[in-house]
Parts: C-alpha cells; sequence; structure tokens
C-alpha cells in the first residue's frame, strides 16, 4: 500500500484535489466524514459530554454549539483534538492494516494531517495551496460567511506555509480542473515510479 495525504488550509484546494483523484479511480479516505461519523458513536458521545456539557441536547451533540465554541477559544479547539484525533487514528490504522498487502495507491483527504501527526504514516503528502486573497474569497462564497468569520476560523488552522514546509509536493490550485488533473497525474506517476 502506498499511501498519499492530500491537505491543506480551509478554501486552499484540498477537496477538489481529492475529487480529482477519486475521478481518476483511486480510493480516496476521507477524514472529514470519519469525523462527522463520530457523532453516532455512544463512546465519542459520552467523551463530549464529559468535556462540553453545553453542547449537549437529548443525548445528542449540537454541533453548531460545538463548532461557536471551538472556533472562539483555541484551548477549547485542542480539547475536541484531544478527544476526536485518538478515535479517527484509530480508523486510520485499521485502513492501512486492512490494505497493507496491496500494491495499489490509496489517497487520504485530511485537513489536520499534520496536527493529528498522520504524516509518518504516508509515503507522499501533497499540500493544496492557494494565493491567501482567493483562499479567503473561496470560503466566503462557498459557505456564505464574513470576511471576520473566514478570518476567525483560518487563525486556529495551522498556517498553509507551515503545511508547505512539511509538504513533499506543493500544487498550486489556481488554474483550469484539466490542468489540476494533469498535473497530480505527474505526481501519481512519480509516486508510482519510486517503489
Amino acid at each position: 500500500m502506498k499511501l498519499a495525504a492530500i491537505t491543506g488550509s480551509i478554501g486552499c484546494g484540498k477537496t477538489t484535489l481529492a475529487g480529482l483523484a477519486r475521478k481518476l479511480g483511486f480510493v480516496v479516505f476521507d477524514a472529514d466524514k470519519w469525523s462527522r461519523r463520530l457523532y453516532f458513536q455512544q463512546d465519542y458521545i459520552h467523551k463530549i459530554a464529559e468535556v462540553f456539557p453545553d453542547v449537549m441536547d437529548n443525548g445528542m451533540v449540537d454541533k453548531k454549539k460545538l463548532r461557536e465554541l471551538v472556533f472562539n477559544d483555541n484551548t477549547k479547539l485542542k480539547q475536541l483534538e484531544a478527544i476526536s484525533h485518538p478515535f479517527l487514528k484509530e480508523k486510520l490504522k485499521k485502513v492501512i492494516n486492512k490494505n497493507r498487502f496491496s500494491d495499489d495507491i490509496f489517497f487520504l483527504d485530511a485537513a489536520l494531517l499534520f496536527e493529528a501527526g498522520w504524516d509518518k504514516y504516508c509515503d507522499l503528502i501533497i499540500v493544496a495551496d492557494v494565493d491567501y486573497d482567493i483562499q479567503k474569497e473561496r470560503v466566503m462564497k462557498r459557505d456564505g460567511i464574513s470576511a471576520e468569520a473566514f478570518d476567525k476560523i483560518n487563525s486556529v488552522q495551522m498556517k498553509n506555509e507551515d503545511k508547505i514546509a512539511l509538504a513533499d509536493v506543493v500544487v498550486d490550485t489556481d488554474k483550469p480542473l484539466n490542468l489540476l488533473k494533469a498535473e497530480l497525474l505527474c505526481i501519481i506517476d512519480d509516486l508510482s515510479d519510486a517503489f
């Protein structure tokens, strides 16, 4: 198994690259989907209730309240990550173990790759990047949020410059999809040749 991670800050094009890999026929493990599924696991819900009792509603996590809480307090964000990352790491390890004898290339779509310490499991790390103004405009348009809301979200995330410093490959996503696809195919060919 060869595992290539695609990461990048909000609005930098990570999801677009992962979508292209999927369209090319590759299996893409989506860490955001894994995170969303945690809210249906009782052991995870119980841990959230212990640490953040104010976000609970009839035994379920009010995700909107939780999001507002953690994006307004970096300490609380770190507490949430300390709860979620072990659950997600366990999922990643199961996926790696299940596919360990495969010769295929798999992709991991993970915004918090470095924060979770998952980079050590990857054979290649691709960071999606784009000019800051384009990044901000994309997120504001996509999510229907204000510039202030974007700045708040962006301020609690690892800076893309820091991710780039840890990357094997950086892809500027400010280009047409056909060019992004061609660039991704070159990266995949290089990865295949390296093994």
